[in-house]
């Protein structure tokens, strides 16, 4: 019998996409050889999940946990919708979720962690998901968000059941108010994320880059109208303010009333909103265009594509 190393192992890993308990399993199995280890995974249905990995994968599921001063958020793909109603994926997606609270956000620790009630990592237990389910998925991201002292509420747009969803919102809200005012005010600012997409918390947090090309916009748009650069100036500013107000949190209008602004709602509950994390399923994937449904059917039918 051939010795069982680390290296066999992985070999076997690479080749089949199976999980690393289950590689050495099958090449204990067949005495180390791999072309027999590679049968023995593909009978148990464990290596299918290779075959799968290269497909577009832009469903699923957000899921969100929380605890004492901390709450967590993880986003995870499959090929279907038909995927975010199966009670192994939700399950799995909710499992996932409350490990950000303990881990952390770093995918790739997230996939090495023991997944709860196993002696494998989550890793191996989403290519078991996968070789189960005949469907890629992946865990695209995670969010971890604590505070010292109040409330990281949380949010679900869409939800199936309680935390999984296809809109997640984690608010950050420091304070000494009463923690069930700041819940309610967390999840309603939640709602108002959900809703207005702000894609920073404050002014300083904007991304320079993204600021300097709305300037650069702005700034051409104005020197259209021929009026004189310290005109033009001032026209700018004001334009920078209103951008403002579309893409900074604390700067929009509450859409609960659509007058206030957020920043004055949260510091008339007493609180400090120190962060916040929106994830809407599958958002900057790219999905491949496929044909439309009568070529598809004509196609499939070898008749070729619809008559002009």
């Amino acid at each position: 019998m051939a010795e069982i190393t680390a290296a066999l192992v992985r070999d076997l890993r690479d080749k089949t996409g199976a999980g690393m308990m289950d590689c050495k399993k099958a090449l204990v199995e067949s005495g180390g050889d791999m072309e027999a280890a590679i049968d023995w995974l593909r009978k148990k249905g464990l290596s299918a999940a290779a075959k799968k990995s290269g497909r577009v994968a832009a469903e699923g599921l957000v899921g969100v946990a929380s605890g004492p001063n901390v709450a967590g958020m993880v986003e995870v793909n499959a090929e279907t919708d038909f995927v975010a109603r199966n009670d192994q994926f939700q399950n799995f997606v909710a499992e996932v979720a409350g490990l950000v609270l303990s881990v952390g956000d770093d995918v790739e620790k997230l996939k090495a962690a023991t997944y709860p009630g196993t002696g494998h990592s989550v890793a191996e237990e989403l290519t078991r998901l996968i070789a189960t389910i005949g469907e890629n998925m992946t865990i695209r991201r995670a969010k971890r968000l604590e505070v010292n002292e109040g409330v990281v509420a949380t949010y679900t747009h869409n939800a199936i059941r309680p935390g999984l969803g296809k809109i997640g919102v984690l608010v950050a809200l420091e304070g000494k108010s009463e923690i069930e005012a700041l819940e309610q005010l967390g999840r309603q600012i939640g709602m108002h994320v959900a809703a207005a997409r702000p894609e920073a918390l404050d002014v300083s947090a904007v991304d320079p880059s993204a600021l300097e090309r709305e300037k650069a916009v702005l700034s051409e748009q104005a020197r259209a109208s021929g009026k004189p650069e310290a005109i033009i100036e001032k026209m700018v500013e004001g334009r920078i303010r209103k951008y403002y107000e579309e893409v900074v949190l604390l700067e929009q209008v509450w859409v609960h009333d659509g007058e206030s602004r957020v920043k004055a709602i949260v510091k008339k509950a007493g609180g400090n909103l120190t962060g916040f994390a929106r994830f809407q399923l599958g958002e900057g994937i790219e999905k491949p265009v496929g044909p439309d449904f009568a070529s598809e059917v004509a196609a499939t039918a070898g008749l070729g594509g619809p008559k002009a």
